[in-house]
């Protein structure tokens, strides 16, 4: 059914209304939508239709932190009695506030994609890193100590090995074709294993723990779920070879991080790239800062320069979706 003829409330932030100003007078016409504040609402003066939760909402809020200003923005979601479909920045949606607000019948979609290519290039440099050696070369240029492979230990090729990747949306897709054109043999872990994926052999989530023993490089890109959550257990991790490596843009709740730590400490993993944490900001005393054989970055895998006008843009694509009365895309189910 079209939305044609209808001026919707839109819940935006100041600055994004500003800047989508031009495209929904494009869609609605001019005076053809209302946009409100998370003020109006408070108030009770205005209510919302919709909303665009835009990178400067959630600013550096974290699920564990939320930020007086973002929760200030939440709330007003959660009074927005008519509110009926948000779309939010992230490719994830597991903040509280969204799954409470889907649990009210809310059609929530997501930005899934637009930071695809950025997350899996930086998941790529982190394997590339960490199969050079680059960690031990950096602490060895700071030192001012020439450290050879010859003197240290020849590193294993990468052609031949094997790595598991968790998750084949966006990301995981781009990070399949490039690591098998390096050279890598590619299983992919998903919900069903009837799926046909060319050059990757592919298997469901009841065999996960039967490929660990093979896995080189297990590479976490799913999302976070009731399934996948601590999915890299003390169990799974013990099932692995102590020459294998974890590579994690996804969720840090998908790794057990103690036995995780544990298992580095101790040599049973040869290493990871985190940019994904248990808790985040990673706590100053974390371990996880100071091991050689750990790069960790703080949760920037999906950013650039471009990244939020390709966010913006996945909104309205989809309210010119919405507008039509055509399905929205990335729906959370």
């Amino acid at each position: 059914m079209s939305n044609i003829g209808l001026t919707p409330r839109i819940l935006l932030s100041e600055t994004t209304a500003k800047e989508l100003a031009p495209q929904l007078t494009e869609i609605f016409g001019i005076n053809g939508y209302r946009q409100v504040s998370a003020q109006e609402i408070h108030a009770g003066t205005a209510d919302a239709d919709l909303c665009f939760v835009s990178r400067e909402i959630t600013g550096n809020s974290t699920k564990q932190n939320i930020l007086p200003d973002t929760q200030y923005f939440y709330d007003a979601l959660k009074a927005s009695k008519d509110l009926k479909w948000l779309h939010v920045h992230s490719a994830g949606a597991d903040r509280q506030i969204f799954l409470d607000l889907i649990a009210r019948g809310v059609t929530l979609t997501t930005s899934s994609g637009a930071s695809a290519s950025l997350v899996a290039q930086t998941a790529l440099t982190g394997l590339l890193s960490l199969s050079r050696r680059f960690p031990q070369l950096a602490v060895a240029q700071r030192a001012h100590v020439w450290a050879p492979f010859f003197k240290t230990g020849l590193p294993p090729d990468l052609e031949g090995q094997t790595a598991t990747i968790v998750g084949w949306g966006p990301i995981g897709q781009k990070l399949g074709a490039w690591l098998t054109a390096i050279g890598l043999n590619t299983i992919v872990v998903r919900q069903s294993a009837a799926s046909l994926i060319e050059g990757a052999r592919v298997v469901s989530f009841t065999d996960f723990k039967a490929i660990l023993p093979e896995t080189d490089w297990l590479v976490l890109a799913c999302p976070l779920t009731t399934q996948t959550t601590q999915l890299v257990s003390a169990t799974a991790m013990a099932l692995m070879k102590p020459s294998a490596h974890i590579i994690n843009i996804s969720r840090g709740a998908v790794i057990d991080e103690p036995a995780m730590i544990d298992a580095l400490n101790n040599g049973r993993l040869a290493g990871a790239y985190l940019d994904v944490f248990a808790q985040e900001p990673l706590p100053a005393e974390s371990p996880l800062w100071d091991m050689p054989n750990v790069i960790a970055t703080p949760h920037t895998a999906g950013f650039s320069d471009g990244i939020l006008q390709r966010m913006s843009q996945m909104f309205i694509q989809n309210l010119k979706h919405w507008h039509r009365g055509e399905p929205l895309f990335n729906v959370v189910k």
